[in-house]
């Protein structure tokens, strides 16, 4: 089928000074998409080619129309004011989100298109009117999404898994006992409970946008690094925490850094109070305090190197089988054929 896509973001690198934690799964997920024949035309911006200047080979259809469509997928744009509240044109202002409502307006609401949203940061609001259209299917990135919403998880490449070797990932010399990788976004207390004591005795750095660190003046922080500076990041260090905003904690919504980290050997700690939390990683690694991450690294730094350190990697790496990519696109695969289904039945008895 041919799926217009809308995503404000990258597929490759894009540029340093702006957040897109999708640039770690929206290519292999578009790419597995086509490769099971669906032609894929993405309906926002090119920022690959306006901003990094990259145009990946002219691999990729963009349309800035209204191209014809048999399905409307949509990674869920937000008000963010300041941003893309404002009026087009005006200083800073992105037009993801008056492009969105472009969208929905032409194919969900005037054509009935059938309509997948990717609700990815979890703001589509409860009361959402698009919750409850017939010819619409929320999904999120959460292993207990809101009631009637589909769980479709941020996808990891199976060849990714299949290739990573956990003996060698143990044997790779670390300069860091902790590191962390990504913005700030809801994530004090987190950051205030699990990292920050820790950081206090340990080796470590934080790479991301952090623009109130005052309360925190012994951590260092380096500010944004390139998108594929990541991991080397974690793969200079034994351990990371796995910070969630409360939101995604309680519905076991793991972000993309879980595999980041593994597949760079960077063992990944999880605070206790995310649900599900032994599906993502093995009991050793899970924590409850800052007191915990002092303790679980330090036994790291003991047995860096070792069978133990390649055993626990293993264990990592064998849990991230659950974002598998083929389960993801089988997942997008039945919610479409779900909703063509539905509306070819709706269309014969009319």
């Amino acid at each position: 089928m041919r799926i217009g896509y809308s995503f404000w973001g990258f597929l490759g690198n894009g540029v340093t000074d702006t957040p897109d934690g999708g640039r770690s799964h929206r290519r292999p997920f578009i790419d597995a998409l086509a490769g099971r024949g669906h032609d894929i035309v993405f309906l926002q911006a090119d920022r690959d080619r306006l901003e990094a200047g990259d145009d990946l080979g002219g691999a990729y259809t963009f349309d800035g129309g209204m191209p014809d469509v048999d399905a409307l997928f949509l990674e869920w744009r937000w008000p963010i004011t300041g941003r893309n509240t404002t009026v087009c044109g005006s200083e800073g202002h992105t037009c993801d989100l008056h492009r969105q409502a472009q969208l929905i307006n032409h194919y969900t609401v005037r054509h009935q298109t059938p309509t997948v949203i990717w609700d990815k940061d979890r703001t589509l609001r409860a009361e959402s009117v698009w919750r409850r259209t017939p010819h619409t299917v929320v999904c999120e990135a959460a292993l207990a999404p809101s009631p009637g919403a589909r769980s479709l998880l941020f996808p990891v490449a199976e060849a990714l898994l299949d290739r990573a070797d956990p003996v060698a990932l143990a044997a790779q010399p670390r300069d860091l006992a902790l590191a962390y990788v990504g913005n700030q976004y809801d994530r004090d207390e987190s950051f205030d409970r699990f990292f920050a004591p820790a950081a206090a005795h340990a080796e470590h750095l934080v790479a991301g946008k952090w623009t109130k660190t005052n309360r925190w003046p012994h951590v260092r922080f380096l500010g944004r690094i390139p998108f594929e500076a990541a991991s080397g990041v974690h793969g200079r260090s034994l351990a990371t925490v796995l910070l969630l905003p409360d939101r995604y904690a309680a519905v076991g919504q793991m972000t993309q850094r879980i595999f980041e980290s593994v597949l760079s050997g960077c063992l990944p700690l999880a605070p206790a109070d995310i649900r599900f939390v032994d599906r993502f990683v093995p009991d050793e690694l899970i924590v409850r305090s800052g007191e915990d991450v002092i303790e679980r690294i330090s036994y790291l730094g003991s047995i860096a190197g070792s069978r133990r350190h390649a055993d626990l990697i293993t264990a990592c790496v064998d849990r991230l089988r659950l974002f598998g990519l083929s389960k993801q696109v089988d997942t997008v695969e039945s919610v479409l054929r779900g909703l063509l289904g539905a509306a070819a039945a709706e269309r014969g008895a009319a």
